[in-house]
């Protein structure tokens, strides 16, 4: 219904999702299928980070093991059948929401990624073969510098890492390809229109630090869905930066500027020491297991907390320079769209093949329990009209669900 009268051969469809991300992919693939698209023709990205989801965002389901099973299973599966799609998009954007530093969301999103390319290497995949489509996706801050120092460090680490450890011979995979959003967390509920001067900062040094895709924000995202004029700025902010400040026609500006040089030298050492402890703790998952990154990230939120109500930091409206305002008008959502959505989910379980359906869960619960790639057996479920949570309730049955070890989180 969502794509009824799009071509999907003509557009490219990003979907933030992530510990159902093989799913969405296979619903997207079934649609295409049933509009007569082939795989092959499909572009766009899935996000698929499911280590950010235990370091900062915690939206997950199953335990890290079989959670990066099927991450490198749809990696493995694009690679072989999407060749135009993003299987994944490593992403700093949660972690740094999260309260992460600038060199937190370098480092941890850099090392989620080579643990995603280490595990597809071994299981078998030629680094050429999927490195290529890898996708990044960072939150810009309003420190101008420093936000464009981080983009030029994760080009050069991400470039020099894949090297190093894959010696691949297709030079696109060094790239590191981005997308970049402006940055919510950011953003104001205390005169809103302010917002609206953070966006066009944190967009244009995005743009400046070399971002291939970039989404900015609306002014009154802090307090709700954007309305269309709200929506309507965020997009003009861009095409303004496009269109009338020139900053796009050249590539690295700001290289050989003698402070943009030594701040991105020192963004890549100090992300080299997380690199150093992650590697002496044993890898991301059993960081994550022992609640390293987590318990750093929110150090840095505490801290950063303690400098706002020292006003050693300011924000404009909020701690400083503060004044009354009348309240802005805000986007509601009906509650009737809830009971909509639930009638027609009723009408779709009655008048599906429900005898086909569970046999094709089943095989895909045998799949589960094996080592084989599982994303042709949850196309098939799709196929059948299963839906996401009827996929999900079989791989729970088989893998578990994950409970974070809080008290790891204080040790």
């Amino acid at each position: 219904m969502l794509f009824d009268g799009i071509p999907l051969e003509q557009v490219s469809t990003s979907m933030t999702i992530t510990s159902t991300a093989a799913i969405a992919l296979a619903m997207y693939v079934v649609v295409a299928e049933k509009q007569g698209v082939a795989p092959a023709q499909l572009r766009g990205t899935v996000q698929n980070d499911i280590l950010k989801e235990y370091i900062a965002q915690k939206e997950w389901i199953f335990p890290p093991r079989p959670s990066l099973r099927l991450v490198r299973d749809s990696i493995a599966y694009c690679a072989e059948h999407l060749p135009q799609w993003n299987a994944i998009s490593i992403s700093g954007y949660h972690i740094r929401e999260a309260g992460a530093t600038a060199v937190q969301e370098l480092a941890f999103t850099l090392y989620d990624g080579l643990t995603y390319v280490e595990e597809s290497v071994a299981a078998g995949l030629a680094i050429d073969a999927f490195a290529p489509r890898l996708s990044f996706f960072f939150d810009v801050h309003s420190d101008f510098f420093e936000e464009i120092a981080k983009f030029r460090a994760a080009r050069r680490i991400w470039a020099r890492e894949i090297e190093r450890r894959y010696h691949p011979r297709d030079p696109r995979s060094l790239l590191l390809r981005t997308h970049a959003q402006t940055a919510g967390v950011s953003l104001t509920a205390q005169q809103p229109y302010n917002n609206i001067v953070r966006v066009a900062l944190q967009a244009l040094a995005a743009v400046l630090g070399g971002t291939q895709s970039l989404h900015t924000n609306a002014l009154d995202e802090a307090l709700a869905l954007p309305t269309e004029e709200a929506a309507r700025i965020a997009l003009r902010t861009q095409q303004i930066i496009a269109h009338e400040s020139g900053v796009a026609e050249t590539i690295d500006p700001f290289g050989g500027s003698y402070y943009l040089e030594k701040l991105t030298d020192e963004l890549e050492q100090r992300v080299y020491a997380y690199f150093r402890k992650l590697d002496e703790l044993g890898g991301m998952v059993r960081a994550i297991e022992l609640g390293f990154p987590q318990r750093e990230i929110s150090e840095a939120a505490y801290r950063y907390q303690q400098k706002l109500e020292k006003q050693e930091e300011v924000i404009v409206g909020v701690n400083d320079f503060v004044s009354d305002e009348a309240p802005i008008e805000i986007l509601q959502i009906e509650p009737r769209v809830e009971q909509e959505q639930i009638a027609k989910l009723r009408h779709l379980r009655q008048g599906r093949d429900n005898v086909l359906l569970r046999k094709r869960l089943a095989a895909l619960e045998t799949v589960a329990k094996s080592d084989a790639n599982i994303m042709p057996a949850i196309v098939d479920v799709v196929r059948a009209y299963g839906t996401i949570g009827e996929i999900a309730d079989v791989l729970r049955s088989v893998w578990g669900i994950y409970e974070e070890e809080t008290s790891a989180l204080f040790s």
